[in-house]
């Protein structure tokens, strides 16, 4: 990945909807290698796929709660078990399998108090192999970035 590679990652993490044309005149290219390029970084895999950013908040979703999550084991197949488990939970933002004491922190969304007990009770709780966990309720996001540091 080159100079032009990364300009064109910046541009496309800033607007997404960039059309071929604007993007090689944003990064100093003809449409053509803009193109080539592009459909490379998609087939490498580096580009990963599109999207609209969505403000939870407006959508009904308002509240982050981070979960921590203890294993009563920690073999692979304990780890392969519950993650197959929460790929399943569309409330499941993010789930990062961590060093230290605890096994997994997750961030899930949720409209209120209520609807997160109920992602509890009938969710998360129901998968098997779980020791203990904790929860945190987000105050408020003070940084959220999108655009990764790629330049």
């Amino acid at each position: 990945m080159d100079a032009t590679d990364r300009r064109m990652l910046t541009a496309l993490q800033r607007d997404g909807r960039l059309s071929v044309t604007d993007l090689a005149a944003e990064i100093g290219l003809s449409q053509t290698p803009c193109a080539r390029r592009l459909s490379r970084l998609e087939a490498d895999g580096v580009i990963e796929g599109y999207s609209a950013r969505i403000d939870q908040g407006r959508v009904g979703l308002p509240v982050s709660i981070f979960i921590w999550v203890e294993l009563e084991r920690q073999a692979k197949d304990a780890i392969d078990a519950f993650e197959r488990a929460v790929r399943g939970f569309d409330r499941v933002m993010e789930c990062h399998l961590m060093t230290g004491s605890r096994d997994i922190l997750m961030r899930v969304v949720a409209a209120d108090l209520a609807d997160f007990d109920r992602f509890l009770e009938e969710k998360l709780m129901r998968v098997p192999g779980i020791r203990s966990t904790r929860s945190s309720f987000a105050l408020r996001t003070m940084v959220k970035r999108q655009v990764l540091p790629v330049g």
